[in-house]
């Protein structure tokens, strides 16, 4: 055996694993979000993002991949690959084509749950499968190819390791696109210009939801390296680890002054932020450079969530606050304190200036084609459940009897095919 044949076993190791602990966090947006809004709505949440994981995957088998890793056309677009066939020889890796497809499948996946949650508790169910079909199909996977396949925007230098830009600030304005797009909850806000609470079901789910995905983010960051070898992976999980202390520490103490409490809900988004904030620099930025990071990852949160009060815009579980905020400031963060190029490293103003540039770009674009893709779903179908399914909840309107939380040991089964209720005993 080779020093060659060895590495490329353990870097496929190591990728496999890390893609196994991303797709985990798909159970950690599940049970976040579940635990975020009401009972009536927890099993429409664990549906839409078994749609993300099965629809989602298949999708970007097809089609998504070889628009984001294809042989590049004009910078703009990737034009083989579709369903893994074709020519991908310009993909150097240690690790088989396979090992990289589902790594990247693991990305996407987490991209689409991001939507899910500002659109939460009120959007029809059949056009969140068409939705995510666009997002996961094209969406993403164009500008995903525009900074890690060899696209125009990588071409001018932009730096994004795990994805605050390419994952999270796309996702997160997508996100806000989606949730102007479809309105608020009914009578979240009041006629008199004043907001309602909806009280989360259970936030020691949503706790646990917040866990798997710190724990699932270990996978997101270091695994990027996409070698179990590469010597950074220490630096990449420590550092990982600070800011996510950060941003759930700066909100911690945060509204236990200012509120006289310490807001679990808060606090939970807070260290998420701080995740999402330091995605893009893991392997850039030193240690105390993180912590500062996730603490201003955490209270750029706050101030976005009341923004987004002061706004009328409705978002449940603070997707745009927690994944678009944070990954700009993340991103932008990189250009600032980047050991080697950063402003405050001597590097001058030119990655920050890119990365601005990227961002911008990146932002336009999920929004705009969010936007554009809803658009065309409602030509079709209805964007928004109706009043009478958000009232009963999306449970029950969209997945028959089936309820998170039951209250009878048995119901009355009716067979699609055979009317048991009509026979009697011989």
């Amino acid at each position: 055996m080779t020093i060659e044949t060895l590495n490329s076993g353990l870097d496929t190791i190591w990728v496999v694993l890390t893609a196994a602990m991303i797709i985990l966090m798909e159970g950690g947006f599940a049970l976040l979000e579940a635990g975020f809004v009401r009972h009536k709505n927890n099993v429409n949440i664990i549906m839409k993002v078994f749609v993300d994981i099965t629809i989602g995957a298949l999708c970007f088998y097809l089609i998504g991949f070889a628009f984001m890793y294809g042989k590049d056309a004009w910078g703009i677009i990737g034009t083989s690959g579709f369903a893994l066939l074709g020519d991908l020889s310009h993909i150097q890796l240690s690790i088989s084509l396979d090992t990289f497809w589902l790594f990247q499948a693991a990305f996407v996946i987490a991209v689409i749950s991001i939507v899910s949650g500002a659109v939460a508790e009120r959007i029809n169910f059949r056009a969140y499968i068409l939705y995510a079909m666009i997002m996961t199909a094209v969406i993403y996977p164009i500008a995903g190819h525009w900074v890690w396949g060899g696209g125009w925007i990588s071409q001018l230098g932009m730096l994004d390791f795990a994805g605050s830009a390419v994952i999270h600030a796309l996702g997160g304005f997508s996100a806000l696109a989606a949730a102007m797009f479809i309105g608020p909850r009914k009578g979240k806000f009041t006629p008199l210009g004043t907001s309602t609470i909806a009280l989360p079901s259970n936030i020691p789910l949503a706790s646990v939801g917040a866990f798997l995905l710190w724990f699932g983010w270990f996978g997101f960051n270091a695994g990027s390296t996409l070698s179990g070898t590469d010597a950074r992976i220490g630096h990449i999980a420590i550092v990982t680890m600070l800011s996510a202390a950060s941003g759930g520490a700066a909100t911690l103490i945060y509204t236990l002054f200012r509120y006289k409490r310490s807001d679990a809900p808060a606090v939970i988004n807070g260290s998420l932020a701080g995740l999402v904030g330091i995605t893009a620099g893991c392997a850039f930025v030193s240690d105390q450079a993180a912590i500062l990071i996730g603490a201003i990852s955490g209270l750029l949160m706050l101030f976005a969530t009341n923004w987004l009060e002061s706004r009328r815009i409705d978002d449940p579980v603070g997707a745009f606050p927690v994944h678009a905020v944070s990954g700009v400031w993340g991103t932008i963060a990189l250009g600032l304190f980047a050991t080697e190029g950063g402003l405050f490293y001597g590097g001058g103003w030119d990655l920050l200036g890119v990365q601005v540039l990227g961002l911008i770009v990146l932002c336009v674009w999920g929004f705009g084609m969010t936007w554009l893709g809803l658009s065309l779903i409602r030509l079709w179908i209805p964007v928004r459940s109706t009043e009478e399914e958000e009232e009963m909840g999306l449970d029950i309107s969209y997945h028959g009897v089936l309820a998170a939380y039951q209250e009878h040991e048995f119901i009355h089964y009716q067979d699609h095919y055979t009317d048991f209720s009509n026979k009697t005993a011989d």
